[in-house]
């Protein structure tokens, strides 16, 4: 299967491990935002990224240019009303038959965890970086 994927939060600026692990497996990963939005200083910019990264996700999906297409952090510019989640919704619905689409993010909102076909909830049990300060490591986040 053809697989891609675009990130709402992550910027292109820094190589991230899933970056390189998507490299490794070749398969398009896509970076369109400008790092973690809760530390922006220009949250209008942060919009606009998505909005214009929404529109990539949408071009893709229409084309089916992939069989399998994940849209990471995807619930982030959701929840922030950066993008408008009954057309994002629409988006998804009209995609050819047989694209798969991901999402991931914390706090999905109702509606589209009601158009999913599955729905996983990961939580947090313990932490290294809340719970001892520890960064990220090579090889593991890096």
């Amino acid at each position: 299967m053809t697989v891609g994927g675009f990130q709402f939060v992550k910027s292109a600026v820094n190589p991230y491990g899933e970056h390189l692990a998507a490299h490794a497996m070749g398969f398009e990963l896509t970076p369109l935002g400008d790092g973690f939005t809760w530390l922006s200083e220009d949250l209008s910019a942060d919009r606009r990224l998505a909005e214009e990264g929404w529109a990539r996700c949408r071009e893709a999906l229409a084309e089916g240019r992939f069989d399998v297409l994940l849209l990471d952090e995807l619930t982030y510019p959701l929840n922030y009303g950066w993008l408008d989640l009954s057309q994002v919704l629409a988006d998804l619905t009209a995609r050819p038959p047989g694209t798969h689409v991901i999402v991931t993010g914390r706090d999905a909102p109702p509606a589209l965890i009601e158009a999913a076909d599955l729905v996983t909830e990961m939580r947090v049990v313990k932490h290294p970086y809340r719970e001892q300060g520890i960064g990220a490591q090579p090889g593991i986040e890096l």
